[in-house]
C-alpha cells in the first residue's frame, strides 16, 4: 500500500433489501448460488408491455410510502446497535445521509390519477411524501437522530455517493456514526421512462452480452453504518468525477470513468492490481458497458475478476451504489474466494474490452479489496473501494 487520504472509515453494520430476500441472511445465500434470476414478469409498471422487474414481494411493513416501507424493512436489523450508537455518543451526532431518485413517487403516481377521477386528492397524500428529502427524514424520525440529515439525487449513483458523503462527515468531525444507503421503490415513472428511452429489455438483462437488450429496472434499499471504529471492513477508497457529457449518455470511451476509478485507486493508496473482485455498473445497455469495459481496461487492465449482479436485482437506480456496496461487502466476508453470482449468455462482444475474467465464479483468494463501479446521467461517476481488514 502507498500513501492513502482517507481517513478511519469502517462498515459497523450493514442491511438490505432486494429482489433476492428480504433481509441480508436471504440475501447472501442468493448472491453466491442462484441459478437463476429472481425478477419477476409483470406490466404493473408497464401497462400492455411484460417487463422483467427487481420486484420485493410481500413488503407488509405499513407506512406512508413504498420507497419508506423498503427503508423500515432495512432498518430493522441494524436498529438496536443504533441504540447504542446513541447512547454513547448522542444522537446529535450521528447523521443520516442516503440516495434515491423516486421518493415517494409511486404515491403521487396514484394521488394524481385520484384527482383525474374525483376532482380531490386522497385524504392520506401528502406532497412531502414525495419530496426527495422524505427517505433520509425518515430514518432519521424512526431512529430518534439529530444529526445531520439529507438525501442525495445523482440518479444511479446516489447510493454510493452518501456513502462518500457520510465518509467526509466522520473525517470533518461533524459526525462519529453515519447511517448511509440509498431507497428506490418501482413505480411507472421510472419504467416507463427508461422505456421512453429505448433502455429497457423485455428479457432479463444480459450485461456484457454480444445479445445484451437493455436494462431491468428493480427496487431496494440497503443501509450501511459508518463510524471511526475498527471492523472487519472498510471503505478504503473513493472517486468521484463528473464529465458533463451527456444528459442520460455515457461519454463514449469512458474517460470519465476511468478519472473516478483512478482517483478511489489514488484515494486508496493502491496501485491497480491490488484489486481483487471489480462490481461492475453493468447495466446491458449497449453504450454502458462498452465504455465500462474500455474504463477499467485503461485504468485496472483485463485481467481482474468482475460482473454486473443486475441480472439478480434489476437496475436499483438510486439504492443501486449502496446494495452492490453491501454485495462487496458480502464477497470480502468469505473466506473462499468466492464471488457474486453471474448470470449472463457468455457471448463476447467484439466492441467491447476483453476483460478475460469477466464472470469468474471465483477469484484466486480469498478478497482484500473489492471495488465497486457506479455510473449516472450527467456523466456522473464514482467509484468506491472496500477493504477487508484482516488480523
Amino acid at each position: 500500500m502507498t500513501d492513502s487520504t482517507m481517513p478511519p472509515c469502517y462498515i459497523q453494520q450493514v442491511a438490505a433489501i432486494c429482489a433476492l430476500g428480504p433481509n441480508l441472511t436471504a440475501i447472501d445465500s442468493q448472491l453466491f448460488d442462484a441459478t437463476e434470476s429472481p425478477l419477476t414478469l409483470t406490466d404493473v409498471f408497464s401497462p400492455d408491455r411484460i417487463v422483467p422487474v427487481g420486484l420485493v414481494n410481500d413488503l407488509s411493513v405499513d407506512v406512508d410510502t413504498r420507497n419508506n416501507a423498503l427503508l423500515a424493512a432495512a432498518l430493522a436489523p441494524i436498529k438496536s446497535y443504533v441504540e447504542e450508537l446513541k447512547t454513547r455518543f448522542g444522537a446529535d451526532r450521528i447523521g443520516v445521509v442516503l440516495g434515491s431518485s423516486t421518493s415517494g413517487i409511486a404515491e403521487g403516481e396514484a394521488a394524481i390519477a385520484h384527482h383525474s377521477r374525483t376532482g380531490s386528492f386522497p385524504a392520506d397524500f401528502h406532497y412531502g411524501q414525495q419530496e426527495m428529502s422524505a427517505p433520509s427524514t425518515f430514518v432519521a424520525e424512526q431512529l430518534e437522530l439529530r444529526g445531520p440529515s439529507w438525501t442525495i439525487s445523482t440518479a444511479c449513483t446516489s447510493g454510493a455517493k452518501a456513502m462518500a458523503s457520510g465518509a467526509r462527515l466522520l473525517e470533518l468531525g461533524v459526525c462519529d456514526a453515519v447511517i448511509v444507503g440509498g431507497a428506490d421503490s418501482l413505480c411507472r415513472l421510472t419504467v416507463e421512462g427508461f422505456m421512453a428511452l429505448s433502455a429497457t429489455s423485455d428479457s432479463v438483462c444480459n450485461p456484457f452480452s454480444l445479445n445484451r437488450r437493455g436494462i431491468n429496472i428493480g427496487e431496494a434499499a440497503a443501509l450501511l453504518v459508518l463510524g471511526r471504529d475498527v471492523a472487519p471492513v472498510r471503505l478504503a477508497g473513493v472517486g468521484e468525477t463528473s464529465d458533463a457529457h451527456h444528459i442520460s449518455a455515457p461519454e463514449p470511451e469512458g474517460r470519465g470513468a476511468s478519472a473516478a476509478i483512478s482517483a478511489a485507486l489514488k484515494s486508496a493508496g493502491l496501485p491497480p492490481d491490488a484489486i481483487d473482485y471489480i462490481n461492475l455498473h453493468g447495466t446491458a445497455t449497449e453504450q454502458n458497458d462498452r465504455m465500462e469495459s474500455f474504463a477499467v481496461e485503461r485504468v485496472l487492465g483485463l485481467n481482474i475478476p468482475c460482473n454486473s449482479t443486475k441480472p439478480l436485482t434489476g437496475h436499483t437506480l438510486g439504492a443501486a451504489g449502496a446494495l452492490e456496496a453491501v454485495f462487496c461487502y458480502l464477497a470480502l466476508m468469505r473466506t473462499d474466494g468466492k464471488l457474486p453470482r453471474t448470470l449472463w449468455d457468455g457471448v463476447i462482444d467484439p466492441q467491447l474490452a476483453s476483460l478475460t475474467k469477466l464472470g469468474a465464479a471465483s477469484a484466486d483468494r480469498p478478497l482484500q479489496y473489492a471495488m465497486s463501479n457506479s455510473f449516472a446521467f450527467g456523466g456522473n461517476n464514482i467509484s468506491l473501494i472496500l477493504e477487508r481488514c484482516y488480523d
